[in-house]
């Protein structure tokens, strides 16, 4: 990796002269900036920090690897089964000592619903089906949300008068239930030529802004696409700065706009692009009349619209549930994009948020890198951060 130095006082020059030199493709770390003269005479220096592609693999090689490591996994299933044989005595000696115990340490056992005891709410599963759901409650899964999950991929034990898993592997049943039971948009395939705008809606902190850009480096950088910028977020200190120096890094244009009116025209005027992304302003889902302010300056683009919602998995599951309802009374809420897995090791709100809502899943943020630390969801990949394979 080299790193390549650019100094001079118009940033925008820098990022040019970088691209001019380097192609396309060249990667901007940071800058800097000194102050330099004394008033009136003051202007700003830049210091540009480029790194110079080479020859090793990109972002979006390793993510065309990752969707191809199937054979990959089909041989450590067969390792695990293997494993799973020689272990079958002490998991049995296991299961019977977890069935003994409180779900949690110390105390009587945990009570679920209105003062059900554990055993007695799960009192038609027995043996793995039972593990399964001891551990989604112990990653925060909703009760309810566990049950049904399990019992999607169960059979009936005609022995125990009771249901168990069809198979001994958690991810293979807990991934088949999740494909059953929650919807998933898949990858954001856009044809060129087809107009379309996607609105980035959801609290303050959550992260719109860097994964607005995380799925613009994937449009115009894999894809190809036309892609043009608009923030509405006009409040927040240094919102427009950084969308404004993401879009000058992808070399795409970008607008920062406060009303309906602007928005319209704006929109209107960029036609001729594939696909336009709005990064809005972050509301508390209790202040109704911002909300609605929002909706105002989005409005009249419905037709051609799609809105994700933008929601961290270090919420607690009553106020994801509250954010989503408050919010899909002012929007046609089309997925929702989990952000900031990396902060929490409880994550059964990628469970139950879904599962209650019944709204589709897109993407997850697992970092704060640009462009890297994103994921499309599907069955597997979600089962895997549930259960803490990932």
């Amino acid at each position: 990796m080299e790193i390549v130095k650019y100094e001079g006082y118009n940033l925008d020059d820098l990022i040019a002269r970088a691209r001019e030199e380097y192609g396309k493709d060249v990667k901007i770390i940071s800058y800097e900036v000194v102050t330099e003269g004394i008033i009136p005479f003051r202007r700003k220096r830049y210091s540009l920090f480029v790194q110079v592609p080479t020859a090793e693999e990109g972002f979006f090689d390793l993510l065309a690897k990752e969707e191809k490591s199937e054979e990959i996994d089909h041989f450590l299933e067969r390792i695990e089964e293997m494993i799973d044989k020689k272990i079958a005595p002490l998991k049995e000696a296991l299961t019977k000592r977890c069935e003994s115990e409180p779900l949690e340490s110390g105390g009587a056992p945990v009570a679920l619903g209105e003062g059900i005891p554990f055993e007695e709410e799960f009192k038609e599963f027995t043996g793995d089906a039972l593990d399964l759901i001891r551990l989604l409650i112990k990653k925060d899964v909703d009760p309810k949300v566990a049950k049904t999950l399990v019992k999607e991929s169960c059979g009936f034990d005609i022995d125990a008068n009771k249901f168990d898993l069809n198979t001994s592997f958690f991810r293979e049943a807990l991934t088949n239930a999740i494909e059953k039971r929650i919807k998933f948009k898949g990858p954001l395939k856009l044809q060129k030529g087809t107009f379309r705008v996607i609105a980035f809606v959801g609290p303050t902190g959550v992260g719109k802004t860097t994964n607005l850009f995380k799925i613009a480096s994937e449009l115009v950088l894999n894809q190809k696409l036309k892609i043009a910028a608009i923030s509405i977020d006009t409040f927040k200190v240094g919102a427009i700065q950084q969308a404004r120096s993401f879009s000058n890094i992808l070399n795409i244009p970008f607008f920062a706009i406060s009303d309906s009116k602007n928005l319209k025209k704006t929109i209107q005027n960029l036609q001729g692009y594939d696909v336009v992304l709005i990064d809005t302003v972050g509301r508390s889902h209790y202040d109704y009349w911002r909300l609605g302010e929002m909706k105002e300056i989005l409005g009249g683009n419905s037709d051609f619209m799609d809105v994700i919602l933008v929601i961290s998995c270090n919420y607690k599951n009553s106020e994801a549930l509250e954010i989503v309802n408050r919010y899909r009374t002012f929007f046609p809420i089309d997925s929702i994009f989990f952000t900031k897995i990396d902060e929490t090791y409880k994550p059964g709100i990628l469970l139950n948020l879904p599962m209650k809502a019944d709204i589709p899943v897109s993407f997850i943020s697992i970092g704060q890198k640009v462009p890297e630390d994103i994921r499309v969801l599907n069955p597997e990949r979600m089962a895997k951060y549930i259960l803490g394979e990932i």
